[in-house]
């Protein structure tokens, strides 16, 4: 060693801005969590270099895997702007399963990546306790995932999220399956926003001139606590749903709103007609909508506008579904019926 380098001092990735222990920590404190999502086909625990999980465990006798993946958008900027964090989770395993289970899947196990410039291990715990909140909720298993400290890729206190989630279904009995002219269209009702629109949704609020936390112009609190009100997870009465018989298509309500979504389960040469008399936009919507001056149009294709996902189903099924929905906790309402022809049209206005 020269003497110009004997009085350096050594570096360590600290120095750089990742903070090994403070990783370790986390992993630590999310433990408890990951272990209230276990279920049947779950293999090991966390810390592995890969996640396992037995088909055969969890009941399948010829399965087929299916695979989803999204994120939560820009929501997230209000979440980090109000400190909020812990229903981001939710939505990030909403996001995934209510997709999953339109194929007529069961979720099983999900996994998580979270980014972040530096780890605050609490807020990082908080947001990892809500998937593990949402994967209870909607039975699957919270086995793995990652967590990023990358210096200089995001800005003090940012952080973003993707979500993984795996499930299956017995070969041949995937959705959409028969769907037909004439099924009825049963809307099921969301808990607000959900997890799209939020660009728009930040530029209608910055019109109005308001802070997250000002009372929120449509009741319910704060406005930046109503509009993180977390999606609404569908799974178990979806799948309940799929067991009483005759549901032909399961449709999640996403981004593109029922005029771009529903018609990706209906099949070559049949659209929707759909009464937007049937339900009342609920506030949050109105509000969206004067506050823009966005015409209906605009507004279905941008938002559920209060319907979160569509199930088609067998007429003379539709009332004995509607009726289980509604004990399994649904809201339910009777949004219209397939027809011949290609896309979506509506009638009445929304109000």
């Amino acid at each position: 060693m020269t003497a110009g380098k004997m009085g350096k001092t050594g570096m360590t990735y600290a120095q750089a801005g990742v903070d090994i222990a403070a990783g370790n920590a986390l992993v630590e404190r999310i433990k408890p969590a990951a272990r209230r999502t276990d279920r049947p086909g779950v293999t090991g625990g966390l810390g592995g270099f890969g996640a396992l999980f037995d088909l055969r465990a969890a009941g399948f006798a010829d399965p087929v895997l299916v695979a989803a993946t999204d994120g939560v958008g820009t929501k997230l900027r209000i979440a980090i702007d109000t400190g909020n964090v812990g229903g981001v989770g939710i939505d990030l395993v909403a996001m995934c399963v209510n997709d999953l289970v339109c194929q007529g899947a069961e979720p099983l196990f999900f996994l998580d990546y979270f980014a972040t410039g530096r780890l605050d291990t609490e807020v990082a715990a908080r947001i990892i306790e809500g998937i593990a909140e949402g994967c209870v909720r909607s039975g699957c298993a919270l086995i793995g995932g990652e967590t990023a400290e990358m210096p200089g890729m995001y800005p003090p206190g940012d952080f973003d999220l993707a979500g993984f989630a795996v499930g299956a279904m017995e070969r041949g009995q995937g959705l959409p399956d028969g769907v037909a002219e004439g099924d009825v269209l049963l809307g099921l009702a969301s808990s607000g926003v959900h997890s799209n629109g939020y660009s728009l949704v930040r530029r209608l609020v910055e019109r109005a001139g308001l802070g997250w936390g000002a009372d929120s112009p449509f009741g319910g609190g704060t406005l930046g606590e109503v509009l993180l009100t977390p999606t609404r997870l569908y799974v178990h009465p979806a799948l309940a749903a799929i067991g009483m018989g005759g549901v032909h298509a399961l449709a999640h309500v996403t981004g593109g709103g029922l005029t771009e979504n529903l018609p990706r389960v209906l099949g070559p040469g049949l659209g929707a007609e759909i009464d937007l008399d049937a339900w009342d936009l609920p506030a949050v919507f109105s509000w969206l909508a004067e506050t823009g001056n966005i015409d209906d149009a605009e507004m279905l294709r941008s938002f559920n506008c209060g319907i979160g996902m569509v199930v088609v189903c067998a007429p003379e099924r539709a009332d004995a579904l509607a009726s289980g929905l509604e004990e399994a906790g649904e809201e339910v309402v009777r949004i219209g019926s397939v027809v011949a022809g290609e896309g979506v049209r509506y009638s009445g206005s929304l109000r």
